[in-house]
């Protein structure tokens, strides 16, 4: 079995390599030129670019040739007995999960795709993602791992901690009068995802300090001393994520940690500095 992903997983290049996961990149459209997210253009590269911009970048999901080639290079390479768990971004955030449906369609005749929505964003993806490559390595099926998954999902967590509002306003998720309070106020967002794979507003904290706080109570109310997996993922942040990481490990029972950046289609709704965990449980 091959695990294939897309680039808003934002999985660190040492964990694609070990467990030989496939990412299909998204689009980030800026300045009238089109990049492959983390094929073209690094996190670094990107919010430099951002940095300089007055609008908003565009995204554009993989297109459903696009995911048509790339299922059928992984068949052709791996041969006839291989199957494909493909694993995205939520739908509720992206189309990519229906390009992946409608090429996995047009090639059932050939091998046998799975797609799975994650519903979630970010290192929450990926942690699934991962949790799927190993089951493979050590030997799981296709329907073990999609069921895994399922049931993961379901108790997988992810909170955003936005280091400004301005992204969110320009993406049309607040209004300018509340970008503008919150920032005078040096409110401090706490975003999570709903069952249904949408962002919502958990929380608004005075401060970051505050807002960090919001984020462990919540975590620690969810899984107590379950054993846990927990990923943070950041904005060109790395302090800040390394202070999250530490902050959620003392609270938690967790058996490891990962630490990434938040690459070009995700930061294009959160900006710089943003900052975000995502935890699932070990057993």
């Amino acid at each position: 079995m091959k695990i294939v992903t897309d680039s808003t997983a934002d999985i660190p290049a040492e964990l694609l390599q070990k467990y030989q996961i496939t990412v299909i990149p998204l689009k980030v459209m800026m300045e009238n030129e089109t990049y492959q997210d983390g094929v073209n253009i690094t996190p670094e590269a990107f919010y430099n670019k951002l940095d300089m911009m007055n609008t908003v970048p565009a995204t554009s999901q993989p297109t459903p040739y696009e995911f048509e080639t790339m299922y059928q290079r992984i068949h052709e390479k791996a041969g006839e007995d291989i199957s494909i768990l493909s694993i995205h971004l939520s739908s509720a955030m992206s189309g990519t999960v229906q390009s992946a449906v409608l090429a996995a369609d047009s090639v059932k005749d050939e091998v046998n795709v799975e797609i799975v929505d994650s519903l979630k964003a970010s290192y929450a993806v990926g942690i699934l993602v991962v949790e799927a490559a190993k089951l493979a390595a050590d030997g799981a099926g296709i329907d073990e791992c999609r069921k895994r998954l399922e049931e993961r999902k379901e108790e997988t967590s992810v909170y955003f901690l936005v280091d400004t509002l301005e992204y969110l306003q320009k993406n049309g998720r607040i209004g300018k009068a509340s970008a503008l309070i919150g920032s005078l106020l040096k409110m401090k967002p706490v975003l999570s995802l709903n069952r249904d794979g949408e962002v919502y507003p958990y929380h608004k904290a005075r401060g970051k300090k505050k807002a960090v706080a919001v984020i462990q109570e919540a975590l620690e109310q969810q899984y107590g001393r379950r054993p846990v997996h927990i990923g943070v993922s950041h904005a060109e942040a790395k302090d800040s994520g390394k202070e999250l990481l530490h902050a959620a490990e003392s609270v938690l029972n967790s058996r490891s940690s990962t630490l990434t950046k938040i690459g070009a289609v995700i930061g294009s709704h959160t900006g710089r500095g943003t900052v975000s965990v995502a935890v699932t449980p070990a057993e």
